[in-house]
């Protein structure tokens, strides 16, 4: 990572040649004092780079206010590897403005990388009529995005320190849409697939990248209220792209679930051209090649049997085999990172109690939140036969409070610290999905989106505060690897729910369907009186008998397959539930993080 761990990298104020480098004004020191941060108001004839310093120096000078005025502060960031966020609260609103300006631009990137993940599966159909291939082929849409990018984002945090975070970021989503290009422009379902490679390659980085800037830019006394903000990509992206990829799908035309990025993504960079900081580049040292390749060969195997285990049998042989490989990668990767001088992500961060605990709850969170985005909306499409953008509108409203709480739980956070709001969050997220175990074919529409809102407003008190934690109380030095990690326990644990909960879902729809036509048999009274009816109604006689018995039995046999599903899905909802629960035990030990020591394994 560059740090040297024997050196704070501290100068003593005054030293020849010592500049205030904050990650405001590119390593050069804040302009005098002028009593204001900003003298003057830009003209028509302003140009974009007179603005772009302007804007820079006003933020310098807004943190010189916060640190006391001090110009010369005396860090330096050639040996720390980082830039010291600022520790003290703005004296006036415009520490505010300084940070909301850049978090909200940052978040452009991290919610079109969230929305693409999400947006694409309602297109699966669609690509694989224009295209005329097969569902194992076209799956490799979704499976190879998802797979590219567990293998880019460990190498996030080195580019970071290697490139600048701001050049990264900008780099990121220019590739996410020159991918989202090239996505647009396929002529079949293999250079789609080259394309979802290429767009996920810029992709991965977007997310740790934009934490890895925010815990940077925002004072740590108003980090809950940053995270706030940034927390709405984390859970209404995935919530709203069923929705809008299905109105694009069924009224515009698929390719414009790629077409969409590309405006969004060119003002993207343009605004982060002008209102974000610069993160000068530190001294990375040499990449970690090791623990690169053994993290991408293990990471990408992990993600692969998660992804295609239930479909090729957990106990195949193929499957067996990349789980056998990534165990070996992943061992491999972890004995390197803890003997390497310089490793691609530095498993120190485990050391500190607040980030280990953050992030048992960021993978109970996490399978909380793919548990009502993927199996809601498989029960309305299954069996209330809605259509993809049916099933958005009727889920629309729970996204819209998760936005709309997310900004308040971030100023709790600030005022009350994390853990009575994750704990009360987790226990409002398991009873609200235990609730689901309740839904069937005639529940209400009302009900199940009251039910959305109270589970969506409970996702929102249990994962700000699981995010926030994680990485506040972490030194600045830590603070872009740490992001990375946290990135992939995301993507993992997300994988890792779906992957288990489908597996059990698949046994439980087996064990019911057996339960229910073990009782469908002629000797059955209901079954018998049944099939008079039905032969009844076709006006009786032996013919008609005949042939009820053989409609009624493909009716029964549909209504067990359905009510057999019904059932599998409350089970599902409560195993998710019991997963919330879990979550409430390392909730309790959360706290404030100051970022200054670690609590496992011994001081630095």
């Amino acid at each position: 990572m560059g740090v040297n761990r024997g050196d704070t990298g501290v100068r003593q104020p005054g030293s020849a040649g010592d500049k205030s480098l904050t990650p405001f004004n590119d390593g050069v020191a804040g302009p005098p004092d002028t009593g204001s941060s900003t003298t003057g108001s830009p003209t028509m004839a302003t140009s974009v780079a007179a603005g772009r310093e302007n804007y820079r120096n006003s933020m310098g000078t807004g943190i010189e206010r916060e640190t006391g005025g001090k110009q010369n502060s005396g860090r330096d960031i050639t040996n720390a590897g980082t830039l010291e966020a600022p520790t003290q609260p703005p004296n006036s609103g415009s520490g505010q403005v300084s940070w909301t300006v850049p978090v909200l631009v940052a978040l452009i990137g991290a919610f079109m990388s969230i929305l693409d993940s999400s947006i694409v599966n309602v297109a699966i159909p669609t690509i694989m009529r224009v295209f005329n291939t097969d569902t194992s082929t076209v799956e490799w849409v979704v499976t190879i995005y998802m797979l590219a990018l567990g293998v880019v984002v460990p190498l996030s945090g080195w580019m970071g320190d290697k490139l600048g975070f701001k050049r990264l970021y900008m780099l990121a989503l220019a590739g996410f849409t020159f991918g989202s290009l090239l996505c647009t422009m396929s002529w079949n379902v293999q250079s789609l697939i080259v394309a979802r490679v290429v767009q996920a390659l810029g992709g991965g980085m977007i997310m740790p990248t934009t934490m890895a800037m925010v815990y940077r830019m925002v004072p740590r006394e108003r980090i809950g209220s940053a995270m706030g903000v940034f927390g709405i990509a984390l859970l209404v992206a995935p919530a709203i792209g069923p929705t809008l990829g299905g109105y694009l799908v069924e009224y515009v035309d698929w390719r414009w679930i790629f077409t969409i990025n590309l405006p969004i993504g060119v003002v993207g960079v343009l605004l982060s051209m002008i209102f974000l900081p610069d993160f000068p580049a530190v001294e990375a040292g040499s990449i970690d090649i090791g623990g690169a390749l053994t993290s991408a060969t293990g990471l990408f195997t992990l993600l692969l049997a998660l992804s295609k285990g239930g479909e090729w049998g957990w106990t195949a042989e193929p499957t067996v085999f990349l789980f056998y490989t990534s165990a070996v990668s992943l061992g491999l990767f972890i004995y390197l990172e803890l003997t390497c001088a310089n490793p691609l992500l530095d498993l120190r961060v485990f050391r500190y109690p607040t980030f280990t605990l953050a992030n048992l709850m960021v993978v109970v969170t996490t399978i909380g939140l793919f548990a009502g985005i993927f199996y809601v909306p498989l029960f309305l499409q299954t069996i209330r036969g809605l259509g993809a953008m049916e099933t958005g509108l009727l889920m629309m409203p729970g996204a819209l409070a998760s936005g709309l709480m997310m900004p308040v739980t971030g100023r709790l956070y600030d005022k009350i610290g994390p853990k009575f709001m994750a704990v009360t969050g987790l226990l409002v997220l398991a009873v609200t999905t235990y609730l689901f175990h309740f839904i069937d074919i005639i529940t209400p529409n009302q009900v199940l989106i009251t039910w959305l809102v109270l589970r969506s407003l409970g996702m929102s008190f249990a994962s700000m505060p699981a995010q926030t934690a994680a990485m506040a109380g972490l030194p600045n030095e830590l603070v872009g690897r740490a992001s990375a990690m946290t990135n992939i326990i995301n993507r993992v644990s997300g994988s890792f729910g779906i992957a288990i909960l489908t597996s059990i879902l698949n046994d439980r729809i087996a064990l019911h369907t057996m339960q229910m036509t073990s009782q469908v048999t002629a000797t059955n009274p209901a079954v018998t009186s049944f099939f008079q009816q039905v032969g009844s109604f076709l006006g009786g006689g032996a013919a008609a008998a005949a042939q009820a018995q053989s409609l009624g039995t493909i009716y029964l046999q549909g209504v067990v397959a359905q009510t057999a599903f019904v059932r599998g899905i409350d089970d599902i909802f409560v195993i998710a539930a019991v997963f919330a629960l879990a979550g409430v035990i390392p909730a309790f030990f959360l706290r404030k993080g100051s970022g200054t020591r670690p609590g496992f394994g011994g001081g630095e």
